[in-house]
């Protein structure tokens, strides 16, 4: 084989890997496409609020969302502190099932919906639950993956943090601190959070996960 056959053949190899690679990073979504699985009433406030429509807009790439994330996000319930009126409404769970009162959205809410108009990469989405500057990067990456990963890949991406001991406080206001490793293990076995619901689990799914979780 001559020089110029290895060097054709280390082109087309490469070709192929790079092919592969770009691939392998495209991260399919699970569910509704168009609204990211969220509970309408708080993607019609997510889609409807100033910070949304005029802040966010503004920014175009995954470093910008991240720094955002950063400067912004001290929480992570779907509403701000008091601006909910939840008179004559179950605690937590708003009631009926995808019902509930409107309020002031969270910041964190809206760049959760942020990041999905930006259609993340796997490597984008590992880069988010492993960064080093804030727990709360980390936190919306997992939930960026509760709300749109199929159920069966749920365990593949949370297992490796399920003893993941940084902590974050997730209560607006605060006052609900938990570690990382403890919320990952309730984004897979309870489907409230706070005033809304995550997509529900199927129940072989569900069973299977709740077998191979630690015990306490």
């Amino acid at each position: 084989m001559d020089g110029q056959q290895v060097c054709n053949d280390s082109k087309l190899y490469k070709k192929s890997t790079t092919k592969e690679e770009k691939k392998n990073n495209v991260l399919q979504l699970w569910g509704n496409e168009r609204t990211m699985n969220l509970n309408p009433l708080i993607l019609e406030n997510i889609r409807t609020s100033y910070y949304f429509k005029v802040n966010l807009r503004k920014l175009k790439t995954y470093h910008e969302v991240v720094d955002e994330i950063y400067y912004r996000v001290g929480h992570l319930e779907p509403w701000e502190k008091g601006s909910r009126n939840t008179t004559g409404l179950t605690a937590l769970c708003g009631g009926v099932r995808g019902v509930g009162a409107g309020g002031i959205v969270s910041s964190a809410y809206c760049l959760l919906y942020k990041m999905f108009t930006l259609k993340m990469t796997r490597k984008q989405v590992n880069g988010l639950i492993t960064h080093p500057d804030s727990p709360y990067i980390r936190g919306l990456g997992f939930m960026y993956i509760r709300y749109t990963q199929p159920p069966q890949d749920l365990w593949e991406w949370f297992e490796p943090f399920l003893n993941d001991k940084e902590e974050i406080d997730v209560k607006a206001g605060g006052g609900h601190v938990m570690t990382i490793g403890d919320m990952l293990k309730r984004f897979l076995t309870k489907l409230q959070w706070f005033s809304t619901f995550f997509p529900r689990i199927p129940q072989p799914i569900q069973q299977t996960i709740d077998r191979k979780l630690p015990l306490p």
